[in-house]
């Protein structure tokens, strides 16, 4: 099972719902500048973060005890120098994010792959974890095992 935790998220509701969203006052939440989607396919979690403009070598994924952190640096674009900026409204900087991962999921065999701006992360279900079938035996066969 995956759990995502935000500490500000209930804060940020409360807010929206107390100054309203719109009306010209605006909010006070920004927007998550790395947003997932999570689902589960077959025998694995499939977690999925927006990060365009962001490089390969700027991730950093990390993963201690049960909780995922995925870190990302957005850089400035270099601009030439004599190219003065209009509208800058892109978020920069580094941002993470952290998901609490279940005991049943195998943090050891995590994949992740970058593309198109998508950081893909395959978190396989463990082995144990997995349901199994049991061979239920009938009385005698118990004896003739026993003897």
């Amino acid at each position: 099972m995956l759990m995502r935790t935000d500490p500000f998220r209930e804060f940020d509701r409360l807010t929206q719902q107390f100054f309203g969203a719109g009306g010209g006052q605006g909010t006070w939440s920004k927007p998550n500048p790395m947003p997932l989607d999570a689902y589960r396919s077959g025998d694995e979690y499939v977690v999925a973060f927006d990060l365009p403009g962001v490089e390969p070598d700027a991730i950093e994924l990390d993963v201690e005890r049960n909780v995922l952190t995925v870190k990302a640096e957005r850089r400035p674009p270099k601009v030439p120098e004599n190219v003065e900026m209009q509208v800058a409204e892109r978020p920069l900087g580094v941002f993470s994010r952290q998901l609490f991962l279940g005991e049943t999921l195998d943090t050891e065999k995590i994949e992740a792959h970058y593309d198109a701006g998508v950081l893909t992360l395959r978190i396989p279900i463990a082995e144990q974890a997995k349901p199994r079938r049991i061979a239920v035996t009938g009385s005698g066969q118990r004896q003739q095992l026993d003897a």
